[in-house]
């Protein structure tokens, strides 16, 4: 029976490869030697790498010749380019779907699952496998600062990200499940909390190995091989040292000191990631010691507590947080490094997110002085007022609503002010927005 590879020997068409996770995985297929062409809706950096790369992309529709068309979740399944697709009898595939199918080449695959912290404990797990001379090819849904959103080095193991959205990570069939947190997202399309756990445990029981945090009330109760954590697990951290948030720990192995480790990138939650990491790599028999040089020499990802630049001087770092426990997080390591006042302005992104997680979003961002919201970036949501912007807006007397780029860089220039730091929030164009604010 043929391989899926040989099954896309006609070619693969990608609706929406400008994703940061359909660009990877477009890329994985041209570097296979497959035929892979593209359209998305806007240029974009991703758009530009693919076309380095020689792999055609279309800004807006055109004809699909290819038998197999892949597109990603946030396009409409009935648009016309799909509909005609569907006419025409070609195969059509989710992003979750190729994504599975291309892990089903790979021997090993280790999956990393969780409301927030997936892509950094992803990549230091790819850090940790490059550095240990494992044949891998490593999916991120971000980009590494070394090696951006994918890099292979050989067709052994495959690690990737497993994103709980629509439930797509049950798309793939891991040797070892990753679960880093079960905090409640995706409210669009998990009637609550428990659905969500459900989901989780199909995740993980699909797995042969499960690792799950030990600090997360839900993820506990998942059956699993191995845990981790600050304060209960298998792998835990202790003799936490910071220096400017760049945090030195002893790992410990079934309270048994394994290993010192620092860490090169900014935030106690890196801590967790790490030992996330640590476990997953332990389980594929990676030594101690090539663990520990492995997560020493990661140095982040972008949009993940990312230093940008300054803005009048006033450095400005932007993060990818856009749930009220990444919020918090991210906050508190600004907290951590600032002199002055922490000038936050967050983007809400989606409307059903912000409605649904309202509560928690006020009392987070109340911590902030006088935070400034950006219109919400809707994605694949039409607009209404209950999860806006404006509505967040509204239940925190001190923040201001901002409308426009100009509307930012001047509420910036009003109130940041010498030894302040200016922290962007979101997972939407905010973080283009502040880049073209910088001096």
């Amino acid at each position: 029976m043929p391989s899926f590879l040989e099954t896309c020997a006609g070619g693969v068409y990608f609706v929406g490869i400008g994703g940061v996770s359909m660009s990877a995985l477009a890329g994985l297929l041209s570097e296979r030697g497959i035929r892979v062409r593209g359209c998305d809706a806007r240029e974009s950096v991703f758009v530009r790498e693919l076309r380095q790369r020689g792999i055609a992309v279309t800004v807006g529709e055109e004809e699909i010749t290819e038998p197999t068309v892949v597109y990603t979740e946030a396009v409409d399944i009935h648009s016309a380019m799909l509909e005609k697709a569907r006419a025409e009898g070609k195969r059509l595939l989710t992003r979750a779907q190729i994504l599975g199918m291309i892990a089903g080449e790979y021997p090993h695959v280790l999956s990393v699952a969780g409301c927030h912290g997936k892509t950094s404990a992803t990549s230091m797990l790819a850090h940790v496998f490059f550095h240990a001379g494992k044949q891998a090819t490593c999916h991120i849904g971000g980009e590494d600062l070394d090696f951006g959103n994918y890099r292979s080095t050989g067709n052994e193991y495959f690690l990737t990200e497993a994103c709980e959205f629509r439930r797509s990570f049950l798309s793939l069939e891991s040797e070892i499940a990753v679960i880093l947190n079960t905090d409640l997202d995706h409210t669009d399309c998990y009637k609550n909390a428990g659905d969500l756990l459900e989901a989780y445990k199909k995740f993980a029981a699909a797995a042969k190995s499960a690792i799950v945090n030990a600090d997360d009330a839900n993820a506990i109760s998942i059956p699993h091989a191995l845990t981790f954590g600050l304060h209960a697990g298998d792998i835990r951290a202790s003799k936490l040292y910071s220096d400017g948030e760049y945090y030195t720990f002893t790992l410990s192995e079934k309270n048994i000191p394994v290993a010192r480790i620092r860490l090169h990138v900014l935030g106690k939650v890196q801590v967790q990631n790490a030992l996330a990491a640590y476990a997953a790599a332990r389980l594929s028999g990676i030594s101690p010691r090539e663990i520990a040089e492995g997560l020493e020499e990661f140095r982040g990802v972008k949009r993940r507590f990312e230093r940008i630049g300054t803005l009048n001087g006033i450095p400005m770092i932007c993060d990818y947080a856009h749930h009220p426990a990444e919020i918090a997080a991210a906050l508190s390591t600004a907290e951590g490094l600032c002199r002055g006042t922490v000038r936050v302005v967050f983007q809400p992104h989606t409307y059903t997110r912000t409605r649904d997680l309202m509560a928690d979003f006020v009392a987070v961002l109340k911590r902030a002085e006088n935070p400034l919201i950006y219109r919400t970036y809707a994605a694949r949501e039409p607009f209404f007022f209950e999860g806006s912007a404006p509505a967040l807006v509204s239940r925190i007397p001190e923040a201001q609503y901002v409308q426009s780029p100009s509307d930012l860089r001047r509420c910036l220039t009003e109130t940041a002010q010498k030894d302040d730091l200016i922290l962007v929030l979101g997972a939407g164009d905010i973080d283009e927005i502040a880049r073209g604010l910088l001096d």
